[in-house]
């Protein structure tokens, strides 16, 4: 490892505390291991949606997990649709912050499907992202107390 650029790739899916520590022993086991930049890849960046205190004492834990990568050694962090774009701030070292959404949708299109239906527990993602891309139309929405729903057609 000495030298090396490391990629640590590890979502913070369920269980959320358990893949995050696991993240971060093998961030701190690439750093002892001397390698040169380590980039921690979070496709689901875990506990994103604390990102503000809307109560009294309550933890900003999406500042939180910044925090931990970079004291266990992460020399940069690559996202994957984070919650809200201000979590980029919390980090003191570079991020980048990818969209999933034109890739699923260019495939989506050579489907040939005739009606999607995209449905998201954040109602405030799901319409912020989806009726932006030019290709498809938003045609029908509703919401409904599980999800935001969305038809799109071509």
């Amino acid at each position: 490892m000495r030298g090396a650029d490391v990629f640590v790739v590890q979502p913070g899916t369920n269980p959320a505390d358990f893949h995050l520590m696991e993240l971060l022993m093998m961030i701190d086991a690439f750093k002892r291991a001397s390698a040169w930049r380590i980039t921690a890849v979070m496709p689901y960046y875990c506990y994103a949606r604390q990102d503000r205190k809307d109560k009294p004492r309550v933890p900003i834990s999406a500042k939180l997990v910044a925090d931990l990568l970079e004291t266990a050694g992460a020399s940069r962090a690559l996202t994957l649709d984070l919650h809200a774009p201000q979590i980029q701030g919390y980090f003191n070292v570079p991020v980048d912050h990818l969209y999933a959404s034109p890739v699923l949708i260019e495939y989506f299109k050579h489907k040939n499907l005739r009606d999607l239906t995209v449905v998201s527990p954040d109602a405030g993602g799901s319409s912020a992202r989806a009726p932006s891309r030019k290709s498809w139309t938003p045609r029908w929405r509703s919401w409904t107390n599980a999800a935001w729903i969305l038809t799109l057609a071509k």
